[in-house]
């Protein structure tokens, strides 16, 4: 699976584009894995203003601005459809105009405004979603329309609170923008876009969590019920309207056919998304899933338990595929994955850590983008050739992740690391080390570094049985892991059996 994406990168920039006599743009989806503002004032716990201050804001609005800048040749893309932004918990101090506030701030870096902790009244209440316009501004990606999912804080008393949103930013005219409630889920949040004097219908949504879990499912078809209704309804006045569903569902490409113990489930039988190119065009159905475009074992954004996962989605309309408005550009939807930037040594996402005084990482899920055009001259009945078309039903297959591949010989060893060394300041999250010394228990044993201790978590059962075998057999404990944190908590990582020696 790595092998073609990583190569992936290749096909960011616009230079590798073919030119057309209209307009191309890019779309990127991205959950950012919770960007949250910096006023202290958040429903996760992870978000506290004692494990996440200012500085950590300007890290994780920074590192997903230089993502966004490595599309069409560092100018960022056109349309960013963003999940996982915070819902402002202290509303009556949100920004009423953006742009101003960017313009009022364009001589100060995110760095140096988010340097004081606490941060002076004039800062405090700013949102989320213009921390990371201007973490854009820093690296010269301007000129975005911004439309925020108008969900807002429910009460502290609410058994569920709501923390987090949809934002979708676009170089282009934003002509109209609708919210949708979901049951249990973000709004989805319609804009309604004026490219080239084409009309673009963009749903951004974020479904229900729990992909494998079928009592989380029901709640899936109710989002995909209100999905569904809504496109009908555009369909219903243009049947060649130009459609975007981008985000996350929460679901599989292949939720059917992964987990057959449901019966139904949102995205196969309720919003009815296909895997034919050929039947997309004949008409057998009117909505196509892109991950189609990609072979099977080269499927995956997100990890789950040694797994590759597609809870994010890029889904287009069949008017998509005619000679008329916005077209899709064949073949070019990818997974960006940024080998040693938001990605590991196997092409899995490097997640975002708050340990440290200013955090490391990126998203527990990667970007996906894709191309279109505007085109003219065409009728809406007339469609574009198709080069390979996508023509087989999905499987159950699960793909594993390969960390058995990784080199274990270019890890760093924790014995040999100065005594004075401060493991925890953030620079060392993410990488590899190998442990070896005295275990602290033998249930779920642990480890100590510089009097610190710190926890060991192993994704698969086997790797766990593993380390308890070690640390009762031999009181010691020798491992490979990933430095990081969980819920506060410092740990290694220990992703393969094949990490224990």
């Amino acid at each position: 699976m790595l092998a073609r994406l990583i190569l992936s990168g290749a096909i960011f920039f616009a230079a590798s584009l073919p030119i057309f006599s209209e307009q191309t743009f890019t779309v990127v989806i991205y959950n950012v894995e919770n960007l949250h503002d910096a006023d202290g004032v958040a429903v996760y716990d992870d978000y506290q203003p004692t494990l996440y201050r200012p500085a950590h804001v300007a890290t994780k609005a920074r590192n997903i601005a230089h993502t966004l800048q490595r599309f069409r040749g560092g100018a960022g893309p056109d349309l960013v459809l963003l999940q996982e932004i915070e819902i402002d918990q202290t509303p009556a101090s949100t920004v009423e105009d953006p742009a101003r506030w960017l313009e009022q701030w364009r001589g100060s870096s995110i760095d140096q405004m988010l340097a004081k902790h606490p941060l002076p009244e004039a800062l405090a209440g700013v949102p989320a979603e213009l921390w990371l316009l201007k973490a854009l501004q820093d690296v010269g990606l301007t000129g975005y329309h911004l439309a925020v999912g108008s969900d807002a804080p429910s009460p502290s008393t609410a058994e569920s609170r709501r923390a987090i949103k949809c934002v979708t930013l676009s170089k282009f005219p934003i002509t109209a923008v609708r919210n949708h409630p979901l049951v249990s889920a973000r709004m989805i949040l319609e804009t309604e876009i004026e490219i080239g004097g084409q009309s673009l219908f963009v749903l951004n949504t974020h479904w229900k969590s729990g992909a494998s879990n079928p009592e989380m499912e029901g709640i899936r078809i109710q989002n995909a019920e209100v999905m569904r209704a809504r496109v009908d309804e555009i369909l219903a006045e243009d049947p060649w309207a130009d459609i975007i569903i981008g985000g996350d569902l929460n679901s599989h490409y292949n939720q059917k056919a992964r987990y057959p113990a449901m019966p139904r489930t949102g995205i196969d039988d309720i919003l009815r998304v296909g895997y034919s190119e050929r039947k997309l065009v004949a008409g057998e159905h009117d909505l196509y899933n892109l991950w189609f475009e990609l072979e099977p074992n080269q499927r995956g954004s997100d990890t789950f338990r040694g797994h590759w996962g597609t809870l994010m989605h890029i889904i287009v309309s069949r008017g998509l595929y005619d000679q008329s408005g916005v077209q899709y550009q064949d073949n070019s939807f990818n997974v960006a994955r940024l080998p040693g930037r938001n990605s590991d040594t196997v092409g899995a996402p490097i997640r975002w850590s708050s340990g440290g005084p200013t955090g490391a990482g990126f998203s527990d899920h990667l970007p996906l983008y894709a191309h279109f055009r505007t085109v003219s001259g065409g009728g809406p009945d007339e469609w574009m050739s198709l080069d390979q078309p996508s023509d087989r039903p999905p499987s159950g297959t699960v793909w594993p992740v390969d960390y058995a591949a990784v080199d274990l010989n270019q890890a760093i060893r924790l014995d040999a690391i100065p005594p004075q060394t401060q493991l925890r300041d953030g620079s060392w999250t993410g990488k590899l080390f190998r442990v070896s010394g005295p275990a602290i228990g033998t249930d779920r044993p642990k480890v100590r570094f510089n009097d610190e201790v710190y926890e060991i978590y192993a994704p698969q059962s086997a790797t766990r049985d593993r380390l308890e075998a070690q640390a009762v057999k031999h009181r010691t404990l020798e491992f490979y892991g990933e430095l990081g944190t969980y819920k506060g908590n410092w740990q290694f990582v220990v992703r393969d059996v094949s990490w224990v020696p």
